[in-house]
């Protein structure tokens, strides 16, 4: 009986925050991980071919009252190099973003410029979007709310959409970026309801920055406190972290998700590889299981001279 409340009181909350067919955008724990993700300026910025994957299963295993599992999952993939030829950087990504009957795989190519300053690198980026949207209706119990809905079995619809974005940095010092995704809000017509409202890309605002802290006394330790914010001005979602890094090798964090998680890290370098395990802890006090999730990256170095300085940040690798 309680599992059947909590499964109420969680649907309300999709139902509520996901207007029909929409969805907020991806949040990962290791958000300084999926910045090629959300700032399409952040491509090239570090000193080599870099490779990301992230895996999240967010309220891990929760199930229904019709035994199937409804817990959202994202995985996302990102690639990003610096491009002498193109005075900047090229990236791309893709990530499926799975929720309840909805699933979304999103491919991303991006492409930023970049300039040196006084303060820093500064990158401007875009990119563009292929959004594919599948649903699976005979999962979908509208309640009679929708007779379009009757008779539809696992639909999809697929539209192109753009991004764009600024990225400041000073290596080992500290990052600075906005950028908004899904500038055109393309329309999903293929899902248009009965009352006349067609579902959207989601247009997502993300504002995020990080400071490094070398202890004077012990420079082996590193202190990193991150924020990262993203808002489809219907609702807005705040993350602050703080990592400690100990010579560049082992590295441990608290990341708050304000009202929802407290989310606890741990990882550690092994030569170019970097693995790290995130656990996050639900505060929503619904009894929704916690939340895993998985970070592996991997640069290609790529030799040369280079006008500016190596990256030392783990964040950018």
């Amino acid at each position: 009986m309680t599992r059947r409340i909590v499964y109420i009181l969680v649907s309300l909350i999709l139902f509520f925050t996901s207007d029909f067919y929409g969805q907020q955008a991806p949040v990962f724990t290791h958000h300084y991980n999926s910045l090629m993700f959300s700032n399409p300026a952040f491509a090239g910025m570090r000193e080599g071919i870099c490779v990301n994957g992230i895996y999240r299963q967010q309220w891990a295993g929760f199930k229904d009252i019709n035994g199937d599992v409804v817990s959202p999952q994202d995985f996302l993939l990102t690639v990003d190099s610096p491009v002498r030829l193109f005075h900047g950087g090229v990236g791309g990504s893709i990530i499926q973003d799975k929720i309840g009957q909805q699933s979304d795989i999103v491919v991303q190519l991006d492409y930023a410029f970049h300039t040196n300053l006084s303060i820093g690198t500064l990158g401007i980026g875009a990119g563009l979007n292929i959004v594919n949207r599948s649903i699976d209706f005979t999962k979908f119990e509208a309640g009679g709310a929708d007779p379009l809905l009757d008779g539809l079995s696992n639909e999809s619809d697929m539209k192109l959409d753009a991004s764009f974005g600024l990225f400041l940095s000073q290596p080992g010092q500290y990052y600075f970026g906005v950028s908004v995704t899904n500038l055109l809000e393309s329309r999903f017509k293929k899902f248009e309801q009965s009352d006349g409202e067609v579902p959207t890309t989601d247009r997502t605002f993300y504002v995020t920055g990080g400071y490094n802290f070398v202890l004077p006394n012990n420079p082996l330790f590193e202190i990193e406190p991150s924020v990262f914010i993203l808002s489809d001005l219907a609702s807005t979602q705040y993350n602050v972290s703080a990592t400690v890094k100990y010579n560049d090798k082992f590295w441990g964090g608290l990341n708050y998700r304000f009202q929802e998680s407290i989310g606890v890290m741990v990882g550690m370098r092994f030569k170019d590889f970097r693995i790290s395990y995130a656990y996050d802890i639900n505060m929503m006090q619904l009894s929704v299981p916690g939340s895993h999730e998985m970070f592996l990256g991997y640069c290609f170095k790529i030799k040369g001279d280079r006008s500016r300085t190596s990256y030392k940040n783990t964040r950018y690798l």
